[in-house]
């Protein structure tokens, strides 16, 4: 949709910059807007942002901030035969599973949009060998915190919530508020119609609102479907915020 947006618009009602980058997906650091905004700012440099990322054609504002980090459970090794001479470090992760299945996740309203948090275990491993009780146990989380809590208070509650366990911090972004309040923003959700929503997610909103440059979330797709068996995009919908991106862009 942006590169035919690009190629239509020949002459535009608004200054537009196209941007393309990799790793928005993965670790912060990789991430290639972030490498633009220290090498090349003055590309990015704007009134207005929007990231078409998938809304249902709806604007979403600001974005969850995302921290994974993985939380540690010792033991001590031992041979199977002889298991109580040492400690089973899988067994002990019962403990930090079972403060994941009782944490129970704010849903703070922020600028008038309500934000859902999460914490949840994406991954778990540990083992020796078939005949060895194991000294370690690691369960990797990932927490979706909403964008009243700063990226150092995400990692503060982490550490609070597996108090007495290792907790290492493998990953984390902070997210951005809404932000809808700010002319250009407000303009913008006027144009698309609808009520806005929060986007439950992070995106690279996060980088143009540590710029100082205020930005939304816009484009075809159900988020709700993001990373499911039945993921797609209806063709409908591509059409529909193609349409309502061209008229916008458009000149008078």
């Amino acid at each position: 949709m942006q590169l035919r947006l690009a190629a239509q618009l020949t002459t535009a009602a608004r200054d537009v910059t196209y941007v393309f980058y990799d790793c928005e997906e993965v670790e912060a650091e990789r991430n290639g807007l972030l490498r633009l905004s220290r090498v090349r700012p003055d590309l990015l440099a704007g009134d207005f942002a929007i990231l078409l990322e998938p809304t249902g054609a709806v604007v979403e504002g600001g974005c969850q901030g995302t921290l994974r980090a993985d939380v540690i459970a010792r033991g001590e090794r031992a041979h199977s035969a002889r298991s109580w001479l040492g400690s089973n470090a899988i067994h002990s992760a019962g403990g930090i599973l079972d403060v994941l299945r009782g944490y129970a996740a704010r849903q703070p309203v922020v600028e008038g949009l309500s934000y859902h948090e999460g914490l949840n275990a994406v991954g778990i491993r540990g083992g020796v060998a078939g005949n060895v009780i194991p000294d370690e146990c690691v369960v990797s989380v990932n927490f979706r915190f909403a964008p009243d809590r700063s990226a150092e208070q995400a990692e503060q509650h982490i550490r609070e919530v597996f108090d007495g366990w290792d907790v290492v911090i493998a990953d984390v972004a902070g997210g951005a508020r809404p932000g809808l309040g700010e002319p250009a923003a407000a303009s913008f959700v006027a144009a698309m119609g609808g009520a806005p929503r929060a986007k439950l997610g992070w995106t690279d909103v996060a980088r143009f609102d540590a710029l100082g440059i205020p930005a939304v979330n816009f484009g075809p797709g159900d988020p709700q479907l993001a990373h499911t068996q039945g993921e797609h995009v209806a063709v409908a919908e591509i059409e529909r915020c193609e349409a309502q991106m061209l008229a916008w862009l458009s000149p008078v």
